[in-house]
């Protein structure tokens, strides 16, 4: 259990949500084990030990817009209601507590809203997130709030600007310190896939692998496949983009297996991608800028109110189409194979980036790393243009 504990504390290190010297976990094994910074570990064991839960993770987030969520939000609220698909589906809300809610032991309080919830804010502390039954879900959970959260707070300064003193000071450090430049560069894709069942499967796990570690990726949602005569090779359903060896489906054309059970929900959508456009490779990931910027709509006149899943526009962002639609069997696979192949790329409203490969990967990589840089510009020429007013 241990060895898990110390994975998963590796990987919100690697991936930059969390402080490296501010995460602790809790988990069950025979007895109820701890480990990481010591303040956080008492709470993260405390509040544990009040939870049916196998996990709980405890961490300070490299980038304070969840506390500053919080800090905006206004007097009597107690949750935060992000729009991206990830709350939506996931998610739901996030609660939140702040500081003068916390007892001298919070414990009692985080764990009440744990109850209910994968993931909390706690003002002074920071992200708190459940694992029920494993130590990756609570990893997961934490991720997915961090997310959530960078969308939300970019959102939100887009639409109402720095509200906060030392609010702005704050996001410049963002802007020019956290944030890396995301390329290509130093990546190696095959030119072309074979038909060989070994090389699609390698090609596939190394180009999952890079969508997480350029960040275009959070924890494990998202997903890839690539197509072979009548196969599709497809990663599993909750499978980590970084760890995808072992959780590739190949699934017949003709549904004469039962592989397609376990594999990604988009797998409808992957399909229609591949009869519409004859491609072979097929790319999706959360990157998050795009995200961001999915969901400024400018029409003044619109009655539609779940615009996520019922706007019938396409709306194009540096000339990739966006476009509504559910996940799973619903509408993305309606809506995003008609659009994807004039551009190789299509947004999907609050949700990511389904990008194409001809011949290979490396073309798909390439449109996703053009679609969030794009969207990266877009965003902070529109913040700049506004701050000027």
């Amino acid at each position: 259990m241990r060895d898990q504990l110390e994975k998963y504390a590796a990987k919100l290190a690697a991936d930059r949500s969390a402080l490296p010297e501010a995460i602790a976990f809790a988990a069950r094994d025979d007895l109820l084990i701890t480990a990481g910074a010591p303040d956080l570990a008492r709470l993260a064991g405390g509040t544990l030990s009040r939870l049916n839960s196998l996990a709980l993770v405890a961490a300070s987030p490299s980038l304070p817009f969840a506390e500053l969520l919080v800090a905006r939000a206004p007097a009597g609220d107690c949750c935060i209601v992000p729009q991206d698909t990830e709350t939506r589906t996931f998610l739901h809300d996030i609660p939140f507590l702040r500081k003068d809610e916390l007892s001298a032991d919070p414990s009692a309080a985080i764990a009440r809203l744990l109850a209910n919830r994968k993931g909390v804010i706690v003002e002074g502390v920071g992200i708190v997130a459940v694992g029920a039954i494993t130590v990756e879900q609570a990893y997961i959970n934490y991720s997915s709030v961090f997310h959530s959260t960078f969308v939300k707070y970019l959102q939100d300064l887009l639409a109402d600007g720095f509200l906060l003193p030392g609010e702005r000071e704050a996001f410049e450090e963002f802007r020019s310190r956290w944030l890396k430049p995301i390329s290509v560069e130093g990546l190696a894709f095959r030119a072309m896939l074979s038909e060989d069942k070994d090389e699609i499967l390698a090609e596939i796990e190394s180009v999952g692998r890079y969508t997480v570690e350029r960040g275009l990726v959070d924890s494990f949602f998202g997903n890839i496949s690539a197509r072979s005569g009548d196969l599709l090779y497809i990663s599993q359903t909750a499978a980590s983009l970084d760890e995808l060896k072992g959780c590739i489906d190949p699934v017949p054309g003709d549904n004469s297996s039962t592989t397609g059970i376990t594999a990604s929900s988009e797998l409808l959508a992957h399909r229609k991608i591949f009869e519409q456009t004859g491609a072979k490779a097929i790319l999706h990931g959360h990157p998050k800028f795009s995200v961001v910027m999915s969901m400024l709509c400018e029409s003044g006149d619109c009655t539609i109110k779940d615009c996520w899943k019922d706007c019938p526009r396409v709306r194009h962002l540096g000339g990739t189409p966006v476009v509504a639609g559910e996940i799973g069997a619903g509408g993305l696979a309606k809506r995003v194979p008609p659009v994807i192949g004039a551009t190789g790329s299509a947004i999907v409203y609050g949700h990511g980036v389904f990008t194409l490969g001809r011949q290979g990967f490396g073309e798909a990589f390439a449109a996703m790393v053009d679609v969030e840089n794009f969207c990266r510009d877009e965003y902070f020429r529109r913040l700049d243009g506004m701050e000027q007013r």
